[in-house]
């Protein structure tokens, strides 16, 4: 053992020497290991209008710009149909409220029928189900249905599509910049459209105005009647929402009008417009040889195969409605009037029909007044309307940008 009194008189002070060496050992082994850097946080892309909730999404994809963007260009491009010749947009048209208001029901590849009306994808992100007939509750995983649907983009396999996609250069790059450096997958390719679809919100209407933003010129008199038809006497709002804070116009639940059960009765006549100015009814026998036969259509029943389901469809969302005709899961109204007419009469009378569709006995004025307030649920979306058309005649068939 070394004493510190011999140690004191060693040259150099080794003892010394050996302390601070220790020391330094010792505070070496004590330090806290520097915390990496960790990646800013993903930020949504979405700014929510006055009238909306905030807008739900998983944590796994949150929207960000870049998915956004992707999102796009993968919606309006028609090269990912089986023949190059079909788009999302083309049956969700932006200047169209996102539906398209020249058909009762939409059309696929080659012009096979599709049996339904398409809905508009506004606001689609607040919706807890997807398609007329609810079949899906996930935005990443719907798009894939209209991809693989024989009577739509008619694609054989989601691997078709990918490949596709990992074969075209304008998407080079994207995929791996939105997804930290995941490339096109059936995951990414949902995720992106998804985020676009959540990206489409319209609200600051002119009720939301009047309701949310204490604007009380912001509608008419006979359009604030119109509303007080809405919410009492025309029993609206028993199935299209409207909240304290905000509204969907949405209960998103499923109910049976009488529409569908009528549209399965065998027709007597069929109504053709053969051009804008003129049309002409033929028996089915005439019609039966030159047309396509309409497939059935028992709504919900054919998802959940309750009985109790038949010829049940999903709530639609009442914004934007005067930009989205033609109404009902068929398309087979027109105009807002008829729709008040039809719900006036109590629906269509089938036997199955929903109990809350009843006569509403409502007056030439009511009726106005209601049609009229309708018409102020029309929200601002004018920069989705004008990107989505940008986007829609930049990307064509073939494999470059035009």
């Amino acid at each position: 053992m070394i004493s510190r009194r011999c140690c004191s008189k060693m040259p150099g002070n080794p003892c010394r020497a050996l302390a601070l060496a220790l020391a330094a050992l010792f505070a070496a082994c004590s330090e806290v290991p520097a915390t990496p850097a960790q990646a800013p946080a993903e930020m949504s892309a979405i700014a929510v209008p006055l009238g909306l909730p905030p807008m739900p999404y998983p944590a796994g994809n949150v929207p960000t710009a870049e998915r956004v963007e992707l999102g796009r260009k993968l919606f309006f491009d028609r090269r990912l149909s089986f023949n190059g010749t079909m788009s999302c947009g083309m049956c969700h048209v932006p200047d169209h409220g996102f539906t398209s208001n020249e058909l009762r029901m939409s059309i696929g590849n080659e012009g096979a029928t599709v049996r339904r009306n398409a809905p508009t994808v506004l606001n689609v992100g607040y919706h807890t189900s997807l398609f007329h007939d609810g079949r899906d509750r996930e935005l990443e995983t719907q798009a894939w249905g209209p991809f693989l649907a024989n009577n739509e983009m008619a694609n054989p396999s989601m691997g078709h599509v990918i490949d596709k996609l990992r074969s075209l250069p304008d998407y080079g790059g994207m995929f791996e910049r939105a997804f930290g450096g995941r490339g096109p997958s059936a995951d990414t390719v949902g995720q992106a459209i998804a985020s676009y679809e959540r990206s489409l919100v319209s609200g600051n209407s002119r009720f939301d105005r009047f309701r949310y933003g204490g604007d009380a010129g912001a509608l008419s008199a006979q359009e604030q009647r119109g509303f007080a038809v809405f919410s009492g006497k025309g029993r609206c709002a028993t199935c299209h929402l409207v909240g304290d804070t905000s509204a969907l116009f949405s209960d998103f639940r499923f109910y049976n009008t009488g529409i569908g059960w009528v549209r399965g009765l065998p027709p007597s006549t069929v109504h053709v417009q053969l051009t804008p100015d003129y049309s002409t009814e033929l028996t089915e026998k005439e019609i039966l040889p030159i047309s396509e036969t309409v497939p059935n259509d028992v709504g919900r029943f054919e998802i959940t195969l309750d009985p109790d389901d038949r010829w049940a469809y999903k709530t639609p969302t009442l914004r934007n409605v005067a930009l989205t005709a033609p109404y009902m899961h068929d398309g087979s109204l027109s105009t807002l009037e008829e729709v008040v007419e039809f719900y006036d009469k109590g629906g269509a009378g089938a036997p199955e029909q929903s109990p809350l569709i009843v006569p509403l006995a409502l007056s030439a004025e009511e009726k106005a007044d209601l049609v009229s307030f309708l018409k102020t649920l029309n929200g601002e979306h004018e920069t989705h309307v004008r990107e989505g058309l940008q986007q829609s005649s930049y990307v064509s068939t073939g494999s470059h940008r035009y």
